[in-house]
């Protein structure tokens, strides 16, 4: 017999209190008798240090081969938590799960633990100290079991650390709420859990790779700001005592990375936190993650394709493929990637022309001809880019670049160098969803000041996500900056388009309401 994982082996944790402590469940209360005891004993529930000379996965890696019933001399001293146990009489066994950090297939290590080879009192002591979720370390002979299982046969035991919480019922699904809420919990009991984190950390080093392979500078710029610009968004505010003035939390990285630029600085790029006071949802958060980069003597189109190459090298060292399977279809990553200006595809999915000249009020009968809500007070731009939003991008399955935007769209982008009506921006869609943006940026100064002071006067009058205008911005672009183009990524976008999973899967640790 060897510790298999049958689902029945984890008990369901006792959520009544106790009447000796109506804080606690059943099972905290026997928990925390075990630790007082232990003290009481003189045994440290919480050692500083204990044997291990060896991961589960390097002893996988080393002793894999050993068929059933194969045994070695060979000594080790591994650690983990424990995740099963069955104690039966003169032999026990146990699971430890291990750290996940590089590899979750050999992270788990069956441990067997015999009256002959710990003798009566050791064998005593794991089966009144130890518990589900406790970590130990096992000193003991590498072996196989009957059954084939790799194992550690005992010679001696140390408790590493007291859980004083049962852990989840892991052979039933958490719900997502409690995912989000316990992360720590969703990591021992998920294998997909840990999977995003490691997910992410080789999205996120693929992104730092292909950047640094082209030149490009990672640098970090101020969190918290005198002035909140760089987007369309409703900052956070604070309050800095030690100068006694209001500040807020960035809503973007932009400004400060073009401030780098104007100093000399020819590729810059960051990946770094953002704070926008807004909506919470399945793909918006308050606080997430954002890559910026900047290129001097580069274009949209520049920009644009140094996005499709962070995209697609992503997606080769995260997935080792470049086709997602979604519920609306396959997205290929490695086609083509089509670009779509905004005015003519509108004009061809309402089956009317639209155009930048076409009134605010020709716009709104169109609007409630699809049913899409719209302000009534909104100009003609802001209602196209509202139609746009809600009748084209959710059927754009394949990577679009849509272009050409109204100015309305990118206060911080170029004049289109043929088409004064529009700007050189685009949206990066995928899947129907936002993924990056980009743009070749306003360098002119003079413009830039007219676009931020009508910016502001639109904060003046009340428009919460209207930028400041941030007159230390404007002097570095009149110290002057040269040609760019500079784009912006959503690394949990990105993180949902690879693995299908909504915006507080693919953050560790999101921000939530609290209980009430």
């Amino acid at each position: 017999m060897d510790g298999s994982l049958p689902p029945n082996r984890y008990p369901n944790p006792v959520t009544e209190p106790t009447a000796a402590n109506p804080s606690l469940s059943e099972q905290e209360q026997v928990r925390h008798d075990k630790r007082a005891r232990l003290l009481d004993e003189g045994t440290a529930p919480y050692p500083i240090t204990v044997p291990r000379t060896h991961s589960a996965a390097q002893v996988h890696a080393r002793w894999g081969h050993l068929t059933a019933g194969e045994e070695t001399t060979d000594v080790v001293s591994v650690t983990g938590r424990v995740v099963f146990v069955r104690n039966t009489g003169k032999l026990c066994f146990a699971t430890l799960q291990d750290g996940f950090t590089q590899v979750d297939s050999g992270a788990r290590l069956q441990v067997m633990l015999s009256l002959a080879e710990i003798g009566q009192e050791r064998l005593d002591a794991w089966k009144a100290d130890v518990d589900l979720g406790d970590f130990v370390s096992v000193t003991g002979r590498v072996i196989s079991s009957r059954r084939g299982e790799l194992s550690v046969l005992a010679t001696g035991w140390m408790l590493a650390s007291k859980a004083l919480r049962p852990l989840p019922t892991l052979h039933k699904e958490l719900g997502e709420e409690t995912r989000v809420r316990q992360r720590y919990a969703d990591l021992v009991a998920r294998p997909e859990a840990r999977d995003m984190v490691r997910t992410r950390a080789l999205v996120t080093r693929s992104i730092r790779e292909t950047l640094h392979d082209e030149g490009y500078l990672e640098i970090e710029t101020p969190v918290l700001q005198l002035v909140h610009g760089g987007a369309a968004a409703r900052p956070f505010q604070t309050h800095l005592n030690a100068f006694d003035i209001d500040m807020t939390l960035r809503i973007a990285l932009e400004l400060f990375l073009k401030r780098a630029m104007v100093g000399g600085a020819d590729r810059v790029y960051e990946i770094g936190r953002i704070f926008r006071n807004e909506g919470i949802d399945s793909s918006h958060s308050a606080e997430f993650t954002m890559l910026e980069a900047y290129q001097a003597w580069g274009d949209q189109a520049t920009i644009a394709d140094l996005t499709r190459r962070i995209i697609v090298n992503a997606a080769d060292a995260a997935l080792g493929s470049r086709v997602i399977d979604t519920p609306s279809g396959q997205i290929d990553l490695g086609g083509d990637w089509e670009w779509k200006p905004v005015y003519p595809t509108l004009s061809e999915t309402v089956g009317e022309e639209i155009t930048p000249a076409t009134e605010a009020s020709v716009l709104r009968g169109i609007a409630d001809a699809h049913g899409v809500e719209h302000d009534p007070a909104w100009p003609a731009q802001k209602l196209v880019m509202e139609l746009f939003g809600e009748l084209v991008e959710p059927g754009l399955l394949q990577p679009t670049f849509v272009c050409d935007y109204p100015p309305i769209a990118q206060p911080l982008a170029r004049q289109h160098r043929s088409n004064p009506d529009v700007i050189e921006a685009w949206d990066l869609i995928i899947g129907g969803v936002e993924r990056a943006t980009g743009f070749s940026e306003l360098i002119d100064p003079v413009i830039q000041r007219e676009r931020l002071v009508a910016q502001s006067l639109k904060a003046a009058a009340g428009d919460p996500e209207a930028m400041q205008l941030d007159e230390d911005f404007l002097a570095a672009l009149e110290f002057g900056a040269p040609p760019m183009g500079g784009m912006g990524l959503g690394l949990d976008r990105l993180m949902m388009l690879l693995t299908g999973h909504g915006i507080r899967e693919t953050i560790l640790f999101p921000l939530l309401k609290p209980h009430s």
